[in-house]
C-alpha cells in the first residue's frame, strides 16, 4: 500500500449512502476525506455543497476543495440518483437530470482532479451498477447513466494506464436511502436481501489501497442472491 493512498480522498456523494460508508471507511482506516454534494456531511469533514447535475458547478467545487484542504490524493465518485417509469411517463428534466449527475457531473469532477492525481500517482473511483451491465425497464435513465459510467471508465483505464489508477465499482442493491420517494413498485420488496453499504465501502478501500502498479480494474459487489446480477 502506498502511504499516501487515502491522504486526501475527494467523495461525491458522501453526505448519505454509499458515499457516506466510503468516506467514514476511509478515515476509519487513517485517512482524510473531502465531500461534494448537494448537502452538507453529518460528520465534520471538508466539503462544498455543489449540485453535481452543473457540470461548471462541479469542475469549480473541486477547485474550491484543493484551495481549502490540499489536492485529492484520489476521487470516488459516488453521487448518484434515479428516475424510475416509463421513458414516456417520466419528466424529461428528472431523466436528464439522472445522466448529468450519474455520467456528465462524474466526467466533470474526475477531469477538474486529473492533473492532482496524476502529480500524485492516484485512483480513481468510479461506481457503476449492476445495472451498467444489465438493463431493466422502466429504468432508461438510470441504465443509460449507469451504461455510460460502465464505458467512461473502462476508457478513462485505458487513457491513463500507467500513470493514475482506475477502479470500476458495480454495487447491487443496498440498504440506502436510495430507494426513498419512489413508488411502490419500484422499491424493492419486504424480503429483498439488500448489500450493507459498509461492506461495498470496504472494497473501495481495498481499490484505494493497492500497491503501487496493481489496480483493481473492476468490482462487482452484490449480495448472493442480488437479482440484477448475472
Amino acid at each position: 500500500m502506498t502511504s499516501s493512498a487515502l491522504e486526501n480522498v475527494y467523495v461525491t456523494g458522501a453526505a448519505s449512502g454509499l458515499g457516506q460508508a466510503i468516506a467514514r471507511a476511509v478515515v476509519k482506516a487513517g485517512g482524510a476525506v473531502a465531500v461534494l454534494d448537494r448537502a452538507a456531511p453529518e460528520d465534520d469533514l471538508p466539503h462544498v455543497v455543489v449540485d453535481l447535475a452543473d457540470a461548471r458547478a462541479a469542475e469549480a467545487a473541486v477547485r474550491e476543495l484543493v484551495e481549502q484542504c490540499g489536492p485529492p490524493s484520489a476521487v470516488v465518485t459516488a453521487a448518484g440518483t434515479d428516475a424510475c417509469g416509463p421513458l414516456a411517463t417520466v419528466p424529461a428534466e428528472d431523466w436528464e437530470r439522472t445522466i448529468k449527475v450519474n455520467l456528465i457531473g462524474t466526467a466533470a469532477v474526475v477531469r477538474a482532479a486529473l492533473p492532482h492525481l496524476e502529480q500524485a500517482h492516484g485512483t480513481v473511483v468510479t461506481v457503476g451498477s449492476t445495472l451498467g451491465l444489465r438493463a431493466a425497464g422502466d429504468a432508461t435513465a438510470y441504465c443509460a447513466s449507469k451504461f455510460g459510467i460502465v464505458g467512461f471508465t473502462r476508457a478513462l483505464a485505458m487513457e491513463l494506464a500507467g500513470r493514475i489508477g482506475v477502479t470500476l465499482l458495480v454495487p447491487g442493491g443496498m440498504r440506502t436511502h436510495f430507494f426513498d420517494g419512489r413508488d411502490e413498485q419500484y422499491k424493492p420488496g419486504p424480503d429483498a436481501e439488500l448489500a450493507d453499504p459498509d461492506d461495498v465501502a470496504a472494497a473501495v478501500l481495498l481499490a484505494l489501497q493497492q500497491p503501487a502498479g496493481v489496480e483493481l480494474r473492476e468490482l462487482v459487489v452484490t449480495t448472493s442472491t442480488e437479482p440484477s446480477w448475472p
